[in-house]
């Protein structure tokens, strides 16, 4: 049985307790399609139940935002519980890559007009 959104109950704890208080990080957020991944050390048995649902789901690459779908919780918190295991070497991150600059139209008309005089 898979589970479906409409299935889920949302947790009876609130944000600021699951991240201790903390707002933010510290330094510069994760941006929400920074990609994320679990590493091979052993999981700490002092981890947060959040923290071990995170490295869980992060078996494989996901964004932060995908993360945050999981779990059920707001991106904001899981940015903090992310920063954590981040700074305790227990997930990797690749940051999101930039937007493609604007491609020179005028080499896309010389590829067409080649590709034309070919047919």
């Amino acid at each position: 049985m898979t589970d479906r959104p409409e299935d889920r109950t949302p947790s009876a704890v609130r944000p600021y307790v699951i991240t201790r208080g903390r707002a933010g990080a510290g330094g510069e957020p994760l941006a929400w399609e920074t990609l994320v991944m679990a590493t091979d050390a052993a999981f700490p048995p002092s981890l947060q139940p959040e923290h071990h649902q995170i490295l869980t789901h992060c078996q494989g690459l996901l964004s932060v935002a995908e993360v945050a779908a999981h779990l059920g919780h707001p991106p904001s918190v899981v940015q903090v519980l992310l920063a954590d295991l981040v700074e305790w070497g227990l997930v990797v991150t690749r940051p999101p890559i930039p937007p493609a600059e604007r491609t020179d139209v005028t080499m896309l008309r010389k590829v067409l007009h080649g590709l034309e005089s070919r047919l």
